[in-house]
């Protein structure tokens, strides 16, 4: 298969497990892997079976029933309470936008060096004209080129020295201590791997790739296509969500053999982890590093801004959608304008940009647990979902990862 087929076949599940590893994820794990070793390895594969699992019934409902997950919710939940969970998205994506523009600027200050609040803008100016102006046929193709960036952190470990028997015995022993500092990264690292974003992302997109195929119709008027539909869905996600988790564990494993063993163990931002990687790892890993930083971000910006359009447009049922130019749709792309702009505003605040970075996760961690809640419970509400519930072992690792969540944050909470 030619890498040109490749990137036509990545999809939804693909580009959400990407955007996942952005700026404010890579500062998490970097922050994992320098202050505990490979203490915390174990985080990214205990997480993988329950992100794959919300994911894909995040999927589920958007190609199920053509809507997205905000839509299906109002249906199910008090308006009161759709609106709320909505708010808590909205606040938790821009902070994270901010984090993510402020972290680019700083890595292409690095890099070659210029005034640092000009490249965040410019970033920011960039991700929104790409989202408004360009068609989501087109958009989407730039998305699917930009997950390569990920390579860029498995590119790494082949500069460095490790000793894999410690990495193994990391990976699948838990061991942690349970202070409050080491339980509030364990929430973080929860919470940018398990992100509220995604799931609204994920479902949103699964109906503009139903609405963009005039062959395709959701599987509840079109059962006949479910096999297939339900299938790719399973096994796309599986993809993303492997890829995303193994470029974090990459992340968080050079940081281990790296910084943690030079002494470097409080690494707050993406761009301060390629800068103490320079003289310790060369000059290819900086290199690297910060490539990933650009890439990541940029996939990541549109992404967050864009699951807080598609949730907000759904609650006000305005026109929604990527693929619909901003005449038709002034209110969906106005969230996504006022979001980036709001969240630029943080690299412009007297807010540690730095330190939003892994507060941003931090906060991801603790929304995420009522949207998880919602998002079961849609996925089993079989007027929604008519023969297409979640099925057992979905419901199964859902429940699981939302309870997980929740012991984390009430840990972390119990402990400040």
């Amino acid at each position: 298969m030619s890498l040109r087929s490749l990137t036509k076949r990545l999809g939804p599940g693909v580009i959400t497990g990407a955007a996942d590893d952005d700026p404010s994820g890579i500062a998490t794990y970097s922050q994992a892997g320098a202050q505990a070793g490979f203490g915390l390895l174990w985080t990214v594969v205990l997480t993988l079976p329950m992100m794959v699992a919300v994911q894909s019934v995040s999927a589920r409902i958007g190609r199920v029933t053509g809507r997205g997950l905000s839509a299906n919710m109002i249906e199910v939940f008090p308006r009161s309470v759709v609106m709320g969970l909505v708010a808590l998205l909205f606040i938790a994506n821009t902070i994270n936008i901010g984090a993510d523009l402020s972290a680019m600027g700083a890595a292409a200050n690095l890099a070659v060096g210029g005034n640092r609040h000009v490249y965040t803008a410019i970033f920011a100016l960039g991700s929104l004209l790409a989202v408004v102006l360009i068609p989501y046929r087109h958009y989407v193709a730039v998305l699917r080129w930009l997950t390569f960036s990920l390579l860029a952190y498995v590119g790494i470990v082949f500069t460095v020295h490790i000793d894999w028997r410690e990495v193994v015995q990391g990976a699948v022993v838990p061991k942690f201590d349970l202070s409050g500092d080491t339980l509030t990264l364990i929430v973080a690292v929860f919470g940018t791997t398990i992100s509220p974003y995604l799931f609204f992302w994920q479902s949103s997109q699964e109906v503009e790739e139903e609405e963009a195929d005039p062959k395709a119709a959701p599987l509840v008027e079109q059962p006949r296509q479910a096999p297939r539909e339900l299938e790719r869905i399973g096994w796309e996600t599986w993809a993303g969500m492997v890829a995303s988790n193994l470029v974090a564990f990459f992340i968080m494993l050079t940081t281990a053999v790296t910084l943690h063993a030079h002494g470097h163990t409080d690494i707050q931002s993406s761009a301060q982890a390629a800068a103490a990687l320079r003289p310790i790892a060369g000059e290819g890993a900086f290199i690297l590093f910060s490539l990933g930083i650009l890439g990541t971000g940029l996939l990541a910006v549109p992404v967050l801004a864009g699951s807080t359009a598609y949730a907000i447009g759904e609650v006000w049922g305005c026109p929604i959608g990527l693929e619909r130019p901003l005449r038709d749709a002034k209110r969906f792309y106005g969230v996504i304008i006022v979001s980036i702009i709001v969240g630029l505003g943080v690299e412009f605040s007297p807010l540690d940009p730095i330190k939003a970075l892994v507060w941003s996760a931090v906060v991801n961690g603790v929304i995420v647990v009522p949207i998880m809640v919602a998002v079961m419970i849609v996925a089993s509400h079989r007027k929604q979902m008519k023969s297409f519930v979640a099925t057992p072992l979905q419901r199964l690792f859902g429940w699981l990862a939302t309870a997980v969540m929740a012991v984390a944050a009430i840990a972390m909470f119990a402990t400040m």
